[in-house]
């Protein structure tokens, strides 16, 4: 009996002290290094920006928002619709809070074709100019997430003209824009280049006063 509390004394005071390691101690010190190394990515790599004369949060650098005004860039599809939710949907609780997925059809599934030729015909509409072919993939297709932040240098290029006319800018300021937004590959070797459609948008509505 006196063996099996000296064991048992044990095993109370190793998983106290575990305990105290894997759920204070832990986070605690990964929390901490995390705000003093990391502050902007530990916070979520938030993006402010003067809104209405205040400066305001509008998003994310790694998160990807849905543009609906003609004179902003679009992003990728998004399955999840960017976790857009109404005012209603707010107050009334209704709204699940962040997800993220993707639609996940196989190539031979008839509702991929049907999704896709859908989002064709509307990027047709909403760029006239823009011929079937020219249209970069990634435009047509969604992330793994359907929260992607990016599109290719082609995939904003492309819709230089409609944004030109919609925003009154000129397209030499939207391709600078492009250009200022520009992530390169990392190490110069891995990845593509890309172009973060929150920083464009930002720099749109700026010059457009809004």
């Amino acid at each position: 009996m006196k063996l099996f509390f000296t064991y048992l004394k044990k095993a109370v005071v190793c998983t106290i002290v575990l305990g105290a390691l894997c759920t204070i101690l832990y986070p605690a010190a990964l929390t901490l290094a995390g705000q003093i190394l990391f502050p902007a990515q530990a916070n979520g790599s938030l993006i402010k920006a003067v809104v209405g004369g205040k400066e305001r949060t509008v998003g994310s650098k790694y998160v990807g928002q849905q543009f609906e005004e003609p004179w902003f860039f679009h992003g990728r599809i998004s399955s999840v619709g960017y976790n857009c939710y109404t005012t209603e949907e707010k107050e009334d609780k209704s709204y699940g809070g962040v997800a993220s997925g993707s639609f996940n059809y196989g190539n031979s599934n008839p509702d991929l074709k049907t999704r896709v030729e859908a989002d064709l015909e509307s990027f047709m509409k909403s760029n006239p100019g823009v011929r079937r072919e020219d249209i970069p993939a990634d435009l047509l297709t969604a992330s793994g997430s359907g929260l992607d932040p990016h599109i290719t240098v082609q995939g904003a290029k492309v819709q230089v003209e409609a944004v030109s006319k919609a925003s009154g800018l000129s397209e030499e300021e939207l391709y600078q824009i492009i250009e200022d937004n520009t992530e390169e590959k990392v190490l110069g070797i891995f990845g593509e280049e890309k172009v973060n459609v929150l920083g464009c948008n930002l720099e749109i509505a700026g010059r457009m006063g809004k």
